[in-house]
């Protein structure tokens, strides 16, 4: 098992309760909205991390696209709010966002897996604001050439001890997290860093060692690093195959095995049992609908309708085709028709789950719940 140091106080937790993540009900209908609703406003996109991970990748990466198929193309202005492992700026969100349409939560499982563990810390209400869409995406894990690692067989027996930087236990470091249980691999990791971009920038000054990155921040900050051989890629979370199972190899990164395969070869056999069922439930919530831009409750069905067309309009674009390739791994935007019922699904584990995440963070991150 690993180890870990925080760099913030231990947070404490509250007794597991897996709540619906999303809502569609609860708008308050008005009249039908005008081709150029948004004309001459601004929309506020709020990122609660700092500047350089992936969300923040993202953001400015959506942006121009958003301004360009929103009706009216209003300015879309990207505000980093970081802070609690986002938990500050979701409660930001939470207090001061109005339901006009004009400001969206745009974040990942740092926010919602603080939610569904029901942190003390927590004063938002994921499951009564509105998804407007979302963008699937991978996690690739990467190490330093300084620890002897050239493929998953190294993980076990580096030359020196690996050291991971994350945000939070129960922020989107969780499915890596699992994914280190499920290998049993020897890793201490550093939490309190205020996003995946400082985390990054400790691994490239070498206090650490070890780290991931989502698709959108290693497509931009990775690669170049990969291509320099400061370093070396070793596998990716995976994506979820026909048959419901996290084990395939992501899309975007065909040449890097899964963690799925990872397990096979260390052991010589498929991973089962309860770590695995963790892994697969977290990860699977967490790279298939990984930034999702959620809109205040009671935001008008006229608006989430607007998004909807905006969002098919982007996806058509040949532009944002030939551009997410390369800044977000190719990835389609979902709308919130694809994406409200499935995530209900998707954060629903089973009783022995919970169990074991509620276990799994007490006695190695010290929560108290």
């Amino acid at each position: 098992m690993f180890a870990h140091t925080t760099l913030t106080h231990a947070f404490t937790l509250k007794a597991l309760s897996i709540a619906v993540l999303v809502a569609a009900g609860g708008s308050v209908a008005g009249p039908a909205m005008s081709d150029d609703f948004y004309e001459g406003k601004t929309i506020e996109m709020v990122v609660p991390f700092g500047e350089g991970g992936a969300t923040y990748v993202a953001a400015q990466f959506l942006r121009p696209f958003l301004e360009k198929h929103l009706p009216g193309n209003p300015r879309v202005d990207v505000q980093t709010r970081p802070g609690g492992g986002s938990i500050l700026g979701a409660n930001w969100f939470e207090q001061n966002a109005e339901p006009d349409g004009e400001t969206i939560l745009f974040t990942t499982s740092s926010t919602s897996n603080p939610y569904v563990l029901d942190m003390e810390e927590v004063e938002y209400d994921l499951a009564a604001m509105r998804p407007a869409y979302s963008l699937p995406f991978g996690a690739v894990i990467y190490v330093s050439p300084n620890t002897g690692i050239d493929s998953p067989a190294g993980l076990r027996e580096p030359d020196m001890p690996l050291i991971y930087g994350g945000i939070a236990a129960a922020a989107s470091d969780l499915p890596t997290l699992l994914a280190f249980e499920l290998l049993d691999l020897e890793i201490q990791a550093v939490l309190g860093f205020d996003g995946r971009g400082p985390a990054r920038l400790a691994f490239e000054r070498g206090e650490t060692n070890i780290d991931f990155q989502f698709t959108p921040a290693y497509m931009s900050q990775v690669v170049d690093m990969v291509e320099a051989g400061s370093a070396v890629p070793i596998m990716t979370g995976g994506s979820v195959g026909d048959d419901g199972v996290l084990s395939e190899r992501d899309t975007a990164f065909p040449d890097y095995p899964s963690v799925h395969e990872v397990y096979e070869e260390l052991y010589g056999e498929a991973p089962s049992g309860v770590e695995w069922d963790a892994y697969q439930s977290i990860g699977a919530a967490t790279f298939n609908y990984g930034l999702t831009a959620y809109l205040p409750e009671g935001t008008p069905d006229e608006i989430l309708d607007i998004f909807e067309e905006t969002i098919a309009a982007i996806n058509d674009d040949p532009e944002y085709q030939e551009q997410s390739m390369d800044a977000i791994g190719g990835y389609s935007l979902l709308p919130a028709s694809e994406v409200t019922e499935s995530l209900r699904e998707a954060l629903q584990p089973s009783d022995e789950v919970r169990e074991h995440l509620r276990t799994l963070l007490a006695e190695e991150y010290d929560v108290d719940f």
